[in-house]
């Protein structure tokens, strides 16, 4: 795969990956390699298939969130797209990360 950035823009809700800033809305805009590219897919692909099962266990109405392996995937998975944006975006992308907040601490480390 080459090695040569190229832009992409990013909406994290949906997942989507584009190098156009015109075709669809998005939120962070990072430059990367086609293998960091792939690696994002994989992580919002893995989110897009972590959310389906959540949904179905959301039909089960005994089972509370801070139990469910499902959205505690899910949340790991979001905080993986966040660390990755965090690394390739450019420095608006980083201060408005860091801002949120969601990189200083992992998933779930409070649970008892």
């Amino acid at each position: 795969m080459s090695e040569e950035r190229h832009d992409y823009y990013i909406e994290v809700a949906t997942g989507e990956i584009s190098r156009s800033s015109t075709d669809s809305e998005w939120n962070f805009k990072i430059s990367a390699t086609d293998e960091e590219i792939t690696q994002l897919r994989e992580v919002f692909d893995s989110n897009h298939s972590v959310d389906w099962q959540g949904f179905y266990r959301s039909h089960v109405p005994y089972v509370q969130y801070h139990f469910d392996r499902e959205n505690d995937a899910y949340d790991e998975n979001l905080h993986q797209v966040y660390e990755m944006l965090h690394r390739l975006g450019d420095e608006d992308v980083k201060t408005f990360i860091e801002s949120i907040g969601i990189l200083d601490s992992k998933p779930h480390e409070n649970h008892e």
